[in-house]
């Protein structure tokens, strides 16, 4: 038996994740008196509260925490919140919003239909908007390669989402594979404890955590970087698909060498690429990696020294940094038993999972094509991905701007010719 148009609910704006982005286009939805709701799959801020390890802080000091109406109210400004910490900040960043919510829906389906009115099918029912807001991340579906199936089945396997201590883990060596910010956290983590670890590597680029008198975060903030936007950036789009820098807001802050883990006992190889039944491959590409890690540092470093001088600003001088360590020879295979290994935990990402949302704005990748977050799509937009619009678009310094912007769009139902409505090529 069919639903009757009059049990559809019609709703002006839908906005689809519970976490601070969509929590932030809430709060501008309000503020201009437009009716709304927020669907979230499991609860607010779930992905805070149950997606981080134990020892996870922020990566970006706390002055950086600025969600619409709620900047950072804490009294270390120049620190880096733990994790529960964070929770608690985005708890009462929630009580402020107050957003209409739903939680533990689960939407299964948005699609336009031919009025140009937008379905959504979901686990407590059908309902209708003219404007949906995609906010539920670019981080959704955890990447755990075709290999770990040919691993042996008594081998412990988690994704990095899964992490929370090294007590999770049974004894052994574990094998951590992939040097990226959550990767060379989660090794350094196990390393603090204790525990052996193997690090397969990968092209992340690495950055100083203080420099010259300031945390670098500051200074790229005085130099105007995080106000850049993708079409600004050199690399255009293609900035989206850079892996973010490893450093770590841990014990105060501090960087990440991965040469002196190696110097006290951490063992690196280069990127895994496979396991024949004995043995696991990698590339010998180990010293390229640490090598283009450190050049990133480098510049970066650099490019701050060059902001001193041409700004006359009198700050002390940091001699050049020196590897600590060097790998005398690179070995491709490494025998799986006698290593001792125990455990893998997979660092190596996440990949987009829209396949609930029926709309032509998604490129081969599966990654959705906007501009500042608007598709090609009318009334379809995004919030809360990396570089959405700035480098700050993924994080809590950049989202209120973002989700001003979107709410300025829906307010002005995308007015031909205003600076919302942008031509977007869809990449197939």
């Amino acid at each position: 038996m069919g639903t009757s148009a009059t049990s559809i609910k019609h709703i002006p704006v839908i906005i689809v994740g519970g976490g601070q982005a969509g929590l932030s286009v809430s709060h501008y939805l309000q503020e201009h008196k437009i009716e709304h709701i927020v669907f979230e799959r499991k609860s607010l801020m779930h992905s805070w509260k149950s997606q981080r390890w134990d020892s996870f802080t922020l990566v970006t000091p706390n002055w950086q925490c600025d969600l619409p109406g709620h900047p950072y109210d804490g009294d270390d400004p120049l620190g880096f919140m733990k994790r529960d910490e964070i929770v608690d900040y985005l708890q009462r960043f929630a009580d402020k919003v107050k957003p209409p919510v739903r939680e533990g829906v689960t939407v299964d389906r948005i699609s336009v239909n031919a009025d140009g009115v937008y379905d959504v099918a979901t686990s407590v029912g059908n309902y209708q908007c003219d404007h949906v807001v995609i906010a539920s991340g670019g981080y959704q579906a955890p990447i755990i390669p075709r290999m770990a199936e040919k691993l042996p089945e008594t081998l412990f396997q988690m994704h990095s989402v899964q992490y929370k201590n090294p007590e999770q883990l049974p004894d052994g060596v574990v094998l951590v594979v992939g040097s990226g910010q959550s990767g060379a956290q989660i090794a350094e983590d196990l390393h603090l404890a204790g525990r052996k670890v193997i690090l397969a590597t990968g092209n992340a680029p690495r950055v100083a955590r203080q420099y010259r008198g300031k945390d670098v975060v500051e200074w790229l903030h005085e130099m105007g970087y995080y106000d850049v936007s993708v079409e600004q950036h050199p690399l255009r789009e293609g900035v989206r698909d850079n892996t973010n820098h490893y450093v770590t807001g841990r014990d105060g802050g501090r960087e990440i060498d991965l040469r002196r883990f190696a110097k006290e006992g951490m063992e690196l190889y280069g990127l895994m690429t496979g396991f024949d039944g004995e043995n696991l491959i990698f590339k010998k590409n180990l010293a390229a990696n640490l090598d283009n890690a450190d050049n990133t540092y480098r510049n970066i470093n650099s490019r701050i020294d060059t902001w001193i001088e041409e700004q006359g600003i009198e700050t002390p001088t940091v001699e050049p940094y020196q590897p600590v360590w060097q790998p005398a020879f690179e070995r491709d295979k490494l025998d799986l038993a006698e290593a001792g290994i125990g455990s893998v935990i997979w660092c190596i990402g996440y990949r987009p999972d829209f396949g609930w949302l029926d709309a032509p704005v998604f490129n081969g990748m599966g990654h959705p094509v906007h501009k500042r977050g608007v598709s090609s799509q009318a009334g379809l937009y995004f919030i809360g991905l990396p570089w959405l619009h700035t480098w700050g678009s993924g994080r809590f310094s950049g989202v209120a701007r973002d989700a001003e912007f979107l709410v300025r769009c829906i307010k002005e139902k995308v007015r031909v010719n205003s600076d919302c409505e942008e031509s977007v090529e869809i990449v197939s």
